[in-house]
């Protein structure tokens, strides 16, 4: 069994992302920018754009956040947004979530700019990533992408079963890996016999959302599994009060596999990265 470190491979990428940047301000050529928009007070949410706000001064991007209360109507942010998509010295945005009740996310999400949108949630980007074109790619797919990239995970001809299909990654994570030739198949809350299915699987994705859903006797031997969820599961041994647990029972099964990434330290950072990527490339579109 190996590990998938995602924070070790995330920092690789952050240092080659800082030397890019470097070069291109020693070249003369722009900053890449982020803005990101935080509506409310949510602990989650806060935590969240701190910590890209923190990323992107680490890697030298310039970085804004803007901060609206909770009670801001879904037309005045969406005014916001637009004053952002006008704005050529910003390179991406993102709309951190969830916003409050009144507002619908599909409409400010689709209010962003599609070349703006590092997220890649908009409309048009994910047209362009089920064509296989370039654009940008929802952050933790991606994360994920480079992550099997790094470890030379061989994709080609594999059973890939997604558990989940989520906007944000079971869809997008079943068309990026048919691009990557694989045999691709999207089980969720309503599959019947869900561990028929992954007990065929060379690779398995589990982004579902159950604490430790995925157990040992539903895995075959040397399977890759990717565990994308993390909840926090109260444990009062723990200083905090809380452990965080993925999707994936990992003690259980973590000898089974030939690959398999830990909570925390394997997707979170890779989808962080994900997001840094996407802005990189963002700072070299016309606005």
């Amino acid at each position: 069994m190996e590990l998938l470190n995602g924070n070790e491979v995330s920092n690789l990428i952050r240092a080659s992302i800082k030397e890019e940047v470097l070069k291109r301000k020693a070249e003369g050529k722009k900053t890449p920018h982020l803005a990101a928009i935080l509506v409310g007070a949510d602990g989650a949410s806060m935590t969240y754009v701190a910590a890209k706000e923190k990323d992107c001064i680490e890697v030298g991007f310039d970085s804004t956040v803007l901060r609206f209360d909770a009670s801001i109507s879904e037309e005045a942010l969406i005014a916001e947004v637009e004053k952002i998509n006008q704005d050529k010295n910003i390179d991406g945005l993102i709309v951190q979530l969830p916003l409050p009740k009144h507002i619908n996310e599909k409409r400010i999400t689709e209010a962003i700019s599609y070349k703006k949108d590092v997220d890649g949630f908009h409309p048009m980007n994910v047209g362009m990533m089920f064509k296989g074109l370039k654009t940008f790619l929802p952050a933790t797919p991606f994360g994920i992408l480079k992550l099997i990239e790094h470890y030379q995970i061989e994709t080609s001809g594999k059973n890939c079963v997604i558990i989940g299909r989520s906007d944000i990654v079971g869809k997008p994570m079943s068309a990026l890996m048919l691009q990557k030739n694989c045999t691709v198949t999207v089980c969720h809350s309503k599959t019947k016999n869900l561990s028929d299915f992954t007990r065929q699987a060379d690779i398995i994705i589990a982004a579902i959302g159950v604490p430790l859903f995925l157990k040992a006797d539903m895995v075959k031997e040397g399977a890759v599994v990717i565990d994308v969820g993390i909840t926090r599961v109260d444990n009062p041994t723990n200083k905090k009060g809380y452990s965080l647990k993925g999707d994936v029972d990992f003690e259980a099964l973590a000898s089974k596999c030939s690959f398999i990434t830990p909570v925390p330290g394997g997707v979170g950072p890779m989808t962080r990265v994900g997001l840094l990527l996407n802005t990189l490339d963002a700072a070299d579109l016309p606005k």
